[in-house]
């Protein structure tokens, strides 16, 4: 029964222990809550690239080019407002095919140096859903 039971607690402490935080997972779950509209193949001007290593990200401003619903070229955008290209022979899945897209944000991206991204389409994202307007009581006026 120890057997079952202390490996059962470690891995729970431990999954605790590296749940990402950051941009990326604020907009997954807002993604997650919302959803999106359609990703249209075009070249999409205002995307976040969210980078993830060790359970941390943070964020980039992009854009990125979209054909028959893969993601085909990257683009990071410097702080004077300049592109730096990341061509499509350079990221990847894990399946080693261009990366499709989910409910507005894309599969993991692993680049030839390792590093894993996503991108978000933060423009697709849907409002939230309308809620009725509460009032108080007759004390309140």
């Amino acid at each position: 029964m120890k057997r079952i039971i202390l490996p059962g607690i470690f891995s729970l402490i431990l999954g605790t222990t590296f749940a990402q935080t950051g941009c990326y997972t604020e907009w997954k779950a807002a993604f997650d809550e919302r959803g999106s509209y359609a990703i249209g193949d075009e070249v999409h001007r205002n995307v976040y690239i969210a980078f993830v290593e060790e359970g941390e990200s943070y964020c980039v401003a992009g854009k990125a080019r979209v054909e028959y619903g893969k993601i085909v070229s990257i683009w990071l955008m410097f702080e004077d407002g300049t592109y730096d290209l990341m061509e499509a022979d350079k990221f990847s899945t894990k399946t080693k095919t261009s990366p499709g897209i989910v409910n507005g944000i894309s599969e993991e991206i692993i680049t030839k140096e390792g590093e894993k991204l996503y991108i978000i389409f933060v423009d697709k994202i849907k409002p939230k859903k309308k809620t009725y307007k509460t009032v108080g009581g007759p004390g309140d006026q």
